[in-house]
């Protein structure tokens, strides 16, 4: 399997790790900062640079390319990667909206190339651990949810493309929709009913909220995007979805979690950063089941390997393992259009105050 990188941020080497472990070639780095490129490529032993995609699709016909570059290009890199003849591995979010992801999947299936997204929590050792406990019945089915990301000081810059709404598709409800994502991988998908979404821009200019990671501020720069947004979602099943999702918003310190309550027993997978800022290394990763038990009330602590990285590198592994026919894919294109349906209705909600219909 030879795969090119079109993006060399810091998610890459995540990405280049998890393609290696399934045994895949790195044949290409390619970044319109040529600098950027070659010292990742330097830095990642990759032989060739390059700082047009099409160049490098036409030279090299990699069997899969990795996107990793700001929201605006996801969709037409990927059409025209798999119009290449080249299977495609893309970061999150999909694409700006559910229209750009439906023209790529209407290209997968043209060109019979596949196409996978990067939803990394999914890979994670704990959320593998609650689907197989939710999978073998033993939490019943899950009637609620909570999805929760949220920061206190975490703005990734002041006018780059995180805070510009026509690059990226908006704040923290599509840059940290992987919560919401796992909430319904967890309830597998039902059919969504109604959305009610409100959003607050309260600190979005505020520097002093400003987050330790992401892009150098622009003073000329735009900034147009919501810092939080509190969302409920309810199902034609009967089920129901609550999200809070924020940049900039007033909480204890970061919480990463999904908390389910079903039939038989509930669950959580939770992440809480012990310091202020995105240090992966001090973290409390923690996965637990609720359950009663002969009149008492039971909390399970389940115990699963160590993983920094969020699922970041076994997502990437899982691309290729798929590819390969060694492993079923950690999500497929159908979900991830459904999920950007969604947030698009988040958005017109909070735009409107009012509920929007997806039945």
């Amino acid at each position: 399997m030879r795969i090119g990188i079109i993006g060399a941020g810091f998610m890459c080497a995540y990405h280049i790790a998890g393609f290696r472990r399934a045994g895949a070639d790195i044949v290409a780095m390619v970044d319109q900062n040529e600098a950027a490129a070659k010292t990742a490529a330097a830095e990642h032993g990759i032989p060739k640079t390059f700082t047009d995609p099409a160049e490098m699709l036409g030279q090299l016909k990699p069997d899969a390319v990795a996107i990793i570059v700001p929201n605006k290009f996801h969709a037409p890199l990927a059409v025209q990667s798999m119009q290449a003849g080249a299977h495609v591995f893309c970061e999150k979010p999909p694409a700006l909206n559910a229209g750009e992801v439906a023209e790529m999947i209407a290209v997968s299936e043209a060109t019979g190339r596949k196409l996978m997204f990067n939803f990394n929590n999914r890979a994670r050792p704990e959320a593998q651990a609650l689907k197989t406990y939710i999978d073998a019945g033993s939490v019943g089915a899950i009637n609620s949810a909570q999805a929760k990301w949220v920061r206190r000081t975490g703005i990734p810059g002041f006018g780059g493309w995180f805070t510009t709404k026509a690059l990226s598709g908006g704040g923290p409800l599509i840059d940290l929709l992987h919560m919401l994502d796992l909430s319904l991988y967890f309830m597998d998908f039902p059919e969504v009913s109604h959305v009610l979404a409100t959003t607050f821009d309260t600190f979005i200019t505020n520097r002093d909220f400003k987050g330790p990671w992401g892009l150098p501020d622009k003073d000329d720069g735009t900034t147009d995007v919501e810092a939080a947004v509190h969302g409920f979602i309810t199902f034609k099943s009967g089920q129901c979805l609550t999200l809070q999702i924020s940049w900039a918003e007033m909480v204890e310190r970061e919480e990463v979690s999904v908390t389910f309550q079903g039939t038989e027993a509930g669950g959580r997978i939770r992440r809480l950063y012990t310091t202020d800022g995105l240090d992966d290394n001090t973290v409390i990763d923690s996965c637990d089941l609720f359950v009663q038990e002969h009149g008492n009330s039971v909390n399970r602590a389940i115990t699963t390997p160590a993983c920094e990285d969020m699922g970041r590198i076994g997502s990437a592994e899982n691309f290729v393992r798929y590819l390969n026919g060694e492993a079923e894919p950690f999500n497929t294109p159908d979900q991830a259009l459904r999920l950007m349906q969604i947030v698009d209705a988040l958005y017109q909600s909070a735009e409107t105050g009012q509920p929007v219909s997806l039945g």
